[in-house]
C-alpha cells in the first residue's frame, strides 16, 4: 500500500496531509478524507508535536467547595452577587 510506504519512510512521523501531498506529487489522484480514512483503519498517525496544557487537575480526595449562591447567578440590584472564577492565571513563566 503506497500510504503505509510513505508514512513509514521518513521515520514514521508523517500525517494525513503530508501523506496526501506525496501521493499527489507521485501522481495519485485521491481524496485527502480517503487518505485519512485509510490511515486511521491500520492505526496510523502523524507525530503530534507540543503537550496539551492541562490547567486544572481535580482532586478527587478534596471535598467541593460550598456553592453560596446555588447556582443562581442573578441578582436584584448592582454589587449585591460578586461571582468569579479563575482556573489559572497566565504569567512569564507559565500556567500557574
Amino acid at each position: 500500500m503506497a500510504i503505509q510506504r510513505i508514512w513509514a519512510e521518513p521515520f514514521q512521523v508523517c500525517g494525513v496531509r503530508k501523506v496526501w501531498r506525496q501521493l499527489k506529487r507521485e501522481g495519485v489522484t485521491v481524496a485527502r478524507c480517503t487518505v485519512e480514512r485509510l490511515m486511521r483503519r491500520p492505526g496510523l498517525q502523524g507525530v503530534i508535536r507540543g503537550r496539551a496544557v492541562r490547567t486544572t487537575i481535580i482532586d478527587k480526595a478534596t471535598p467541593s467547595p460550598l456553592d453560596p449562591v446555588s447556582r443562581h447567578f442573578r441578582a436584584d440590584c448592582p454589587n449585591q452577587l460578586w461571582v468569579s472564577d479563575y482556573a489559572y492565571v497566565s504569567t512569564w513563566h507559565g500556567f500557574d
